[in-house]
């Protein structure tokens, strides 16, 4: 698991099962120094470990990932935009399901496997 920090959070909205920030990607984020010179580009493994920390965080699991699944880098996610990235989980499975979007653009998606269950009983 990298060490990354996560982005400004501008907004969150929760149901039972799902999670949903709206996030600043600056373009002074550290991320994309080199990645690439000619067009700056939030790295994909940065994204994903957005998403591992926050759902892993809301859902209440350890960060402790057996698989990922179904992995689609769609479009480039570039300094200076919003994305929202949606986050659900099936408890039963141990699985989180996430998205990043902004309106009908997809940037990335996927599926988390975590090893274990939930470290908690109630959802933040």
């Amino acid at each position: 698991m990298i060490r990354s920090k996560l982005p400004t959070i501008i907004s969150c909205s929760k149901d039972q099962d799902s999670v949903t920030w709206r996030l600043d990607i600056a373009a002074e984020l550290d991320y994309f120094n080199g990645h690439f010179p000619e067009q700056p580009v939030l790295p994909g493994v940065t994204q994903l470990d957005w998403a591992i920390k926050l759902g892993c965080e809301h859902f209440g699991y350890a960060i402790d990932v057996a698989t990922l699944e179904v992995l689609k880098f769609q479009q480039l996610m570039l300094p200076g935009t919003q994305v929202e990235l949606n986050v659900s989980h099936n408890a039963a499975k141990a699985k989180l399901t996430f998205a990043y979007s902004d309106g009908d653009k997809r940037f990335a998606s996927g599926r988390i496997a975590l090893n274990g269950a939930s470290n908690t009983t109630d959802a933040n």
